[in-house]
């Protein structure tokens, strides 16, 4: 096989991934960033004046049941145990998410037993509606309308911008109740932390001979044509200038402060009411509960419609950008030499394992098809 030259834009997991496994087979990798750093949304660094590692985009907490990925993540990084242990207030009381026993019985003044807090959730629901069309009708019909107030309502308004009644149930996908005291956030077997951070670990998977990663560096189309293939995860509206419009996200402002010994005693606290205009304060020493500082970071995150000049999280995905990807679905799939990949390159909310998980897959794709002189898909996953 004739080693390939190749580029890839975004130097996030889906770009470095994929340029380690092709770099290992022989291939020479270009990496660019138009950011001034690598690693994408998952960057963090040393806060200068309490040295806290500061997750800079939000946190970001690795979970996972897929092994590969795993085993992957730990040839670059040590990962540290870590579990996930969200509180939320409500009403001027705490509680522990998801809804667990705990949060039942605390929240009805009760002592339920397991058994005893299915009845009453059962009782809660509105059995009358049989098939749930919206998020909304969810969380009514499975946990009743006094938990679905207080935990989910206010805080997917200020989340999503818009009524739970816009909403798809697809959202709440199961039933987020547990009876019994788990308040383990993620169900996943593997779940971590990596002790240097995420961009040291991402630095180490792009340091090879064969990858060149450079910052700061926007992409130049008319660049296509000195490469034998190139792997965009920049946003797919935004390869094609916006020719329909602009896919919808929704982005994230952070107010940063710093305190004195610690501030909510958690790394996660929601706030569900909608009075409340942030949806939650992260602090930040409590993601690397392995190190001790006197002082402690906090993020109050907000929030709001993504706009032209914004970093998008999360995309909206509803009919009308639904009806907007497939416009540009049609112009990407008559492309060629050319893959999309990631969070915006498929337009689809990701998590890091399955991010890495689909990165390693597109370059077992691409390996097999430069070894057989087959053409490569645009897309290596079902972006619908």
């Amino acid at each position: 096989m004739t080693n390939k030259n190749v580029l890839i834009v975004g130097a996030g997991f889906s770009g470095v991934v994929i340029g380690r496994k092709l770099a290992e087979q022989g291939h020479k990798v270009r990496i660019i960033d138009k950011r001034s750093h690598i690693a994408g949304n998952c960057y963090d660094a040393r806060d200068e004046e309490s040295q806290v590692m500061v997750h800079t985009y939000g946190p970001h907490i690795f979970h996972t049941d897929n092994e590969v990925v795993w085993n992957f993540v730990n040839e670059f990084s040590t990962m540290m145990p870590y579990v996930n242990r969200v509180k939320a207030t409500y009403g001027g009381r705490v509680f522990s998410l998801p809804i667990n026993l705990h949060t039942i019985n605390q929240f009805f003044n009760k002592t339920c037993s397991p058994n005893e807090a299915k009845q009453l959730i059962e009782e809660k629901g509105d059995s009358s509606i049989t098939d749930p069309k919206t998020f909304e009708e969810q969380a009514l019909r499975f946990v009743g309308k006094e938990l679905y107030e207080a935990f989910f309502k206010g805080y997917t308004i200020k989340q999503w911008g818009m009524s739970p009644t816009e909403l798809p149930a697809s959202i709440l996908k199961r039933l987020p109740v547990r009876f019994n005291y788990d308040d383990n956030y993620f169900n996943h077997k593997f779940q971590g932390m990596p002790k240097d951070g995420y961009t040291d670990m991402v630095e180490k998977i792009a340091n090879h001979p064969n990858i060149t990663v450079e910052l700061n560096t926007d992409f130049d189309v008319a660049e296509r044509e000195n490469y034998d293939h190139v792997f965009y995860s920049g946003a797919l509206d935004s390869f094609y200038d916006y020719r329909f419009g602009r896919l919808g996200y929704r982005t994230l402002d952070f107010d940063k402060f710093t305190v004195e010994g610690d501030y909510q005693g958690t790394a996660v606290m929601n706030y569900c009411e909608q009075s409340v205009p942030y949806t939650r304060i992260t602090e930040h020493k409590y993601f690397s509960p392995w190190e001790s500082h006197e002082k402690s970071v906090c993020y109050k995150e907000y929030s709001r419609s993504c706009e032209e000049n914004d970093i998008p999280y999360y995309p909206i995905r509803q009919v009308g950008e639904i009806a907007l990807l497939d416009k540009y679905l049609e112009l990407a799939n008559k492309e060629k030499d050319i893959t999309f990949i990631g969070r915006l390159g498929t337009y689809r909310y990701l998590d890091m394992d399955v991010t890495i998980a689909e990165a390693l897959k597109t370059a077992d794709v691409y390996l097999q098809s430069a070894a057989a002189n087959t053409d490569m898909p645009v897309f290596t996953v079902d972006v619908k």
